[in-house]
């Protein structure tokens, strides 16, 4: 299988490194300054850029009939549109907050957990994610798809704030500490006691390594997906 990578800097490179373990081909590699010339001879594209480069990115792939994996956040507000655009070419397209196959079995704990606390009032939930200083977006992808899962499940949250949060937002406390590849926590907190999940990346590996095997699922198949239809 041929990739394009789209944001070539440490993510990128840990990528290029476990999809030549798994047998593949690097045919591009764009950083935000250099041109997108190779694309055309991708089998599928993986998009670990920056907020500002994301749309574009996806576009171009879009346009072009090369199916495209982003685990880009912070671009959110233009989702809709990239889902709209690989209807209408009829693409193949895959957004994940994180690719990484323990985070996403954490995200299905969370969720399970949000329904077992929706029943008990004296427990108010609030969330804690850590990453490195060069994470642009704050909370997380992965942070705001957890809070997600909460308010889905929890009749009196609404919403999150990550600052002074009203009785019904998720607080999620945003910390950026020098080379943490990622840290989330749910903390369930009452007046006598505390119940806490958390997930801990060691490293990078888990989300390159989780990426190229959605690239290597969605050769083929046509529409929007998920990780969660990828681990199906």
């Amino acid at each position: 299988m041929k990739i394009a990578l789209l944001g070539y800097g440490k993510m990128g490179k840990v990528i290029e490194r476990i999809a030549l373990e798994r047998g593949h081909e690097i045919v591009l590699k764009k950083s935000s300054s250099t041109t997108f010339e190779g694309l055309q001879n991708a089998d599928v594209a993986i998009d670990f850029s920056i907020p500002d480069c994301a749309v574009e990115n996806i576009s171009e792939c879009l346009n072009n009939g090369i199916p495209v994996i982003s685990g880009t956040t912070g671009w959110l507000e233009h989702y809709d549109e990239m889902v709209a655009l690989c209807k209408e070419k009829q693409g193949a397209f895959i957004y994940g907050s994180n690719f990484s196959l323990g985070v996403n079995l954490f995200f299905e704990l969370n969720d399970y957990l949000a329904k077992m606390m929706s029943k008990f009032n004296q427990y108010n939930v609030s969330m804690e994610e850590i990453h490195h200083t060069q994470k642009l977006d704050k909370p997380s992808g992965t942070a705001i798809s957890l809070a997600n899962g909460i308010i889905k499940n929890t009749d009196n949250k609404n919403n999150w704030s990550i600052e002074n949060p009203n009785s019904e937002e998720v607080f999620i406390d945003v910390k950026r500490i020098e080379n943490v590849p990622g840290t989330h926590s749910i903390f369930y907190k009452s007046e006598v006691d505390k119940i806490e999940i958390k997930h801990t990346a060691h490293n990078r590996d888990g989300f390159a390594l989780g990426s190229v095997i959605a690239a290597e699922w969605i050769i083929g198949k046509k529409g929007v997906f998920t990780m969660k239809d990828v681990l199906e």
